[in-house]
């Protein structure tokens, strides 16, 4: 059972400036990601997160995760652009609150905070001061003193992590962080040449491109023409739709009198695109080398040209494909060729090291099958083959990119690159994506159900600092058995076939498995055909009969195989496979297939299936660094035919690289606690001797038991232990729950939720009181989901049995920002020495992260609800949106608007940068503009990417103090150099400590850049966000928002998805009326009629707190 939320509209902060005096400067800081999810009607999420920062405020406590690599296998290079869907606005109410479209800024009523460090603050929406949800005088536990929890409290400074989820299909076998945060992430790969060939987009007016890396100085502020206009010839432009490229064209930055920050105005064309430039390297921090799994490749000096194929009959299988330019070249290399060896895509394009002899000529191909053994005459097939002058490769202009001279990657040569070097790969191993997997390159693992895990390694040239880099890593991912049929039906239904009948569900379950899966049939000696499985018989093979004649004679099939091959049929029970097409089915019978071997498992795993996968492929540093070598030297890159053919020559040794090691903050903890103040030790530390620095109050809760092996006893006994923990913790937790523990079927959810909420209300009620907290047993991590708009901590069954303190102190972490407290805050927040842009802005300390989610469809990439615009029948035109939302969460609760935006934008690949950037960049400009005239703060705009396959090794491994305890590099290990982009503002940064495996650094890109940043203040800022993840203490892989933003989406897909779940704890989310953006966020899906199924609306109690952790 997940009783659990959806963000619908952004988390109000609940409490006033001190003395209602605005500080000079605001900063709002937002994440935002897409989560997609995989499934039969694949839905997708975009949520958000901001933090609020203002003056003297505490907020989020110190994170961490376990991190367990996902990777959905095969997506590694990263999917083009998508184009977005052109939808009629949807003619639906702003949101509720009075912030509408021309409505002003004057913000509402001030709400009650629950405190701050040095503050405390009352209770949200009119429970102000220090009265409890009912009006009286609150209960004091043992929390935090009244000086801490009476006054009105100070914001303070944190900030972003990313993180996705999807099925996982490829692991790279890693578990880091630590904490409770499980699960893998999302994002689109950054692995390869993706990329689309767009100019690069200039901050500033149009100039001259300048090699030099330096700090772009900011242009004042000017009207804005064109946002978005037509693309140079030699370019590609950003797939967008003629409605967002009429928005594009319509921006406009408007002068602003005497601002110290000047809006940096859109380029006037594409043709100006660029992103920043490196504003140097960074150089805080201790230095140290370390070993990246890039090896430099020498650039050829051969003159590339491309070639346009085209095969008729036209077949949509590159293995087809690749056959037939195989035979072609076997027979005419040396007379129509030049004698030369081409590299060939599998689809449209061929790429050779020189011209061919012709422009264009046609060749005739026959392929024919292999020998059956029955001595009959083996099928033929005659394609004709047209090859075409397309158009040439020019490595000058990659030379000059590389040195920085080039502001443009030549995104074509890039790609005959990577293609040359995949051609030999790609015919010995399965490809899956830009990875190459195989039974011989480790040993086989079962996974259960039938599936099995196969090693490869991914493989992808990229432009670097030091030159060209080929990036190779090693995973593995899932494959299916090459067993028989009936063996599989076997293990994935754990049970002997033959004993009982099917079931509806059995057959389900079989169907799902086996639908497109590729069988060779096994009854006709040593013809093995090849048929792909559409479906199953609705009879049994008894049952089963169809005509053998035009007179509509019917023959069985078991009577069909006794006579035809002399084949018993023994598993009559079951029903037949069906294959070939609707109109023409054929039956075969289970017993005389077996399953074709090299087919990867393309569905979702299950839970004990990524447990077996993880295990397998988790490995430490020392090992995975000497697989990755061991594959190098496998490949032979120095004998490839095609790599000498093209002049490529590949280093043999793993690039080093220059890093440094950045310093972890102070975090600060409660005056009351032995410790009030903490220095993180490799990436984490713990609350012993510490209270929160704002401890949340719980007066009254209940706890629901839905396990059945869960006595009343245990229950009982693990929520004193939790609500002893939340006391000692610092919070002021009631010992004792307002109706004793309640146990319940896990079939009987709704009814025992609906009667145990109304039997405490029925108590509460008279005193004027509310239901502060939820606790929840579950049996596993599969449940139902049901709405009840309560905070809520679901607890899984074999944790409430081993009951073990690091368990409970960090439940108590999670419960205690749910109810609005804060667990940590960096010292430098609270003193104002945050590294980075404090010395000359006066930026204020974090504070709350509020969460939005909405809804759209499969597919696509941009979000496309950041700003909308719609007609009201009484209103008129009503502009809204999550950007919009955010900004009036934000002035409610800081009475200013925000001086300076820092936008983090996960689960976007290179392919997508300038679409989304153009995009989204315009939603926050347009958004900021729809609530004052000339109101554009700076914007920075940095993309954050987990799904990519460079890995960082220490230098020497036996050294200790280069090292943690899992052999890992250290936490706070940062990147800029060498690897990194040639010219453009990215670094790696580690900011975790490992637990097993090997870690992945987060890759941060800048994509747009008014605030300025230094290299070491934005790397600073972003390792010191890290360390205020509130869910555990530890360091966390990438920057909280962006974490936060992953766990909103994760939790809205299951209203799209109620048979997925999450493990770990939930809030209930609201079956209540819409607010906000709409108590409807529809998306329909493109070129269709079908409207993607909008979220409910997150209820008024629910939306104060940081619900989604």
């Amino acid at each position: 059972m997940n009783v659990i939320d959806k963000p619908r509209k952004s988390e109000a902060l609940d409490s006033k400036p001190k003395n209602g005096v605005a500080p000079k400067h605001s900063f709002f800081v937002w994440a935002l990601l897409k989560l997609k999810v995989g499934s039969s009607r694949s839905r997708a999420f975009s949520a958000g997160v901001i933090v609020m920062v203002r003056k003297r405020r505490t907020e989020l406590s110190g994170g961490g995760e376990s991190s367990e690599s996902q990777e959905a296998s095969g997506s590694g290079g990263g999917r083009g652009a998508q184009r977005p869907t052109e939808r009629a606005p949807p003619a639906q109410q702003a949101s509720g609150g009075g912030y509408q479209g021309g409505r002003g800024w004057a913000p509402h009523s001030q709400q009650g905070g629950r405190g701050g460090y040095g503050g405390g603050g009352g209770y949200p929406q009119g429970r102000g001061g220090s009265q409890p949800r009912g009006g009286m005088a609150p209960q004091q536990y043992g929390g935090p003193p009244s000086e801490y929890m009476g006054r009105e409290t100070h914001p303070r400074g944190g900030m972003p992590p990313q993180q996705t989820a999807s099925s996982v299909l490829e692991f790279e076998g890693r578990r880091q962080g630590g904490g409770s945060a499980a699960g893998g992430r999302g994002g689109g790969p950054s692995g390869g040449p993706s990329r689309s060939s767009v100019p690069e987009l200039h901050q500033a007016t149009q100039a001259p491109y300048q090699a030099a890396v330096a700090p772009q100085p900011i242009p004042s502020r000017k009207p804005v023409t064109e946002m978005y206009s037509q693309a140079s010839s030699s370019s590609q432009s950003p797939d967008l739709s003629p409605q967002v490229m009429q928005q594009f064209q319509q921006i406009s930055v408007q002068e602003e009198g005497a601002s110290s920050q000047a809006i940096q105005p859109m380029p006037p064309s594409s043709k100006s695109m660029r992103f920043p430039r490196r504003p140097g390297n960074g150089s805080t921090g201790v230095r140290c080398v370390v070993k990246a799994n890039h090896f430099f490749a020498e650039l050829p000096d051969k003159d590339l040209h491309q070639y346009d194929v085209s095969i008729t009959p036209e077949v949509t299988s590159r293995g087809v494909n690749r056959a037939v330019m195989e035979q072609l070249v076997r027979l005419y290399r040396e007379s129509h060729l030049g004698k030369r060896l081409p590299a060939y895509d599998g689809r449209k394009s061929l790429y050779t090291a020189g011209p061919l002899p012709f422009t264009s000529k046609e060749f005739s191909i026959t392929l024919v099958d292999e020998d059956d053994g029955t001595g009959a005459p083996r099928r033929e097939r005659q394609f004709k083959v047209v090859i075409k002058f397309a158009a040439r490769a020019d490595l000058h202009h990659l030379g000059l990119f590389l040195q920085g001279k080039q502001p443009d990657a030549p995104q074509e040569a890039l790609q005959v690159l990577d293609i040359v070097l995949r051609e030999l790969p790609t015919s010995r191993y399965s490809p899956v994506g830009r990875s190459f997997y195989s039974p011989n390159l480790g040993r086989r693992q079962p996974l259960g159900d039938g599936l099995e895990s196969w090693r490869g390694f991914y493989q992808s040239i990229r432009p670097t600092q030091m030159g060209l880099s080929l990036n190779i890593d090693m995973s593995s991912t899932a494959f299916i058995e090459p067993l028989p049929v009936i063996d599989f039906v076997t293990q994935l239904l754990n049970r002997d076939v033959s004993a009982r009948p099917l079931a509806d569900a059995d057959r389900i379950k079989i169907k799902k498995a086996l639908r497109g899966v590729k069988v060779e049939v096994t009854h006709r000696g040593n013809m093995r055909r090849k048929y792909r499985i559409s479906g199953l018989t609705s009879q049994t093979t008894r049952e089963l009969t169809f005509p053998v004649d035009e007179r509509g004679t019917m023959k069985s099939v078991v009577q069909y195989f006794q006579e035809t091959y002399n084949f018993v049929i023994h598993h009559t029970q079951l029903p037949c496979l069906q294959v070939g097409n609707q109109q023409r089915p054929n039956y075969l019978p289970m017993e005389v297939c077996k399953i074709v071997e090299g087919q990867r498992y393309s569905k979702r795993l299950n839970e004990k299936q990524i447990t077996a996968l993880l295990k397998v492929t988790c490995q430490r540093p020392h090992d995975r660094e000497r697989d990755i070598i061991q594959t190098v030297h496998h490949n032979a890159y120095h004998e490839d035919p095609y790599a000498k053919e093209f002049g490529i020559k590949i280093s043999e040794k793993l690039a080093s690289v220059e890093a440094r090691i950045l310093p972890p903050p102070w975090l600060k903890y409660h005056d009351t606690g032995k410790e009030k103040d903490c220095l993180p030790h490799v990436g984490q530390w713990n609350m012993m001797n510490k209270k929160m620095v704002n401890g949340g109050t719980v007066n009254s809760w209940i706890c629901i038991n839905f396990s059945r092996i869960v006595q009343d006893s245990v229950a009982h006994r693990f929520c004193q232990e939790l609500a002893q923990m939340c006391y000692v913790s610092g919070m002021a937790f009631n010992p004792d729950p307002i109706l004793p523990p309640y146990s319940a079927r896990p079939d009987h959810v709704e009814r025992a939720l609906k009667a145990r909420y109304h039997d405490a209300m029925t108590k509460l009620k008279p005193l004027g009181k509310e239901l502060d907290l939820l606790i929840v047993v579950l049996p596993d991590n599969n449940g139902s989901l049901y709405d009840l708009g309560l905070v809520s901590q679901c607890c899984l069954t074999k944790h409430v049995f081993k009951m073990s303190k690091q368990y409970l102190a960090n439940v108590a972490l999670k419960i205690n920002v749910k109810v609005g407290g804060r667990n940590t805050v960096l010292v430098d927040a609270l003193s104002r020495r945050i590294p980075l842009v404090v010395a000359s802005q006066d930026w204020p300390e974090v504070t709350k992260y509020a969460g939005l989610v909405c809804a759209q469809a499969h597919r696509q990439e941009l979000i496309q609800d950041l700003y909308k615009v719609w007609q009201d029948p009484v209103r008129g035109t009503v502009t809204g949106g999550m950007i919009k939302e955010h900004l009036i969460s934000f002035r409610r609760a800081t009475g200013q608007k925000p001086q300076r935006i820092i936008f983090y934008r996960d689960g976007v690949s290179e392919g997508q940068f300038y679409q989304v950037l153009l995009y989204e960049l315009d939603a926050i400009r347009k958004a900021c503009a729809s609530l004052e005239p000339n109101y554009q703060p700076p914007v920075t705009f940095v993309v954050v990417q987990k799904r990519h396959h460079t890995r960082l090794f220490a230098n020497n491994h036996a050294d200790r103090n280069a090292v943690d305890k899992s052999g890992n590099i250290l936490p706070g290990t940062v990147v800029d150099s060498k690897i990194c982009h040639p010219t453009e503002f990215d670094f790696y940064l580690c900011s975790h400590a490992g637990i097993q495996g090997t870690s992945r650094p987060a890759h941060y890109h800048v994509l747009w850049d008014e605030n300025n940043f230094t290299a070491d203040r934005l790397q600073s800022l972003t390792n010191n966000l890290c360390y205020t993840y509130a869910r555990c203490t530890r360091s966390v892989s990438i920057v909280p928002p962006a974490y936060y933003a992953h766990q909103a989406a994760f939790r809205a897909r299951f209203y799209m998805e109620p048979e997925t779940s999450d493990s770990g704890s939930m809030t209930s989310g609201p079956a209540g009326r819409g607010s906000g953006i709409g108590g409807v966020r529809s998306t329909r899906v493109p070129g269709g009629n079908v409207a993607v199924r909008p979220l409910p609306a997150l209820k008024e109690n629910v939306k104060k707190v940081m619900f989604y952790c």
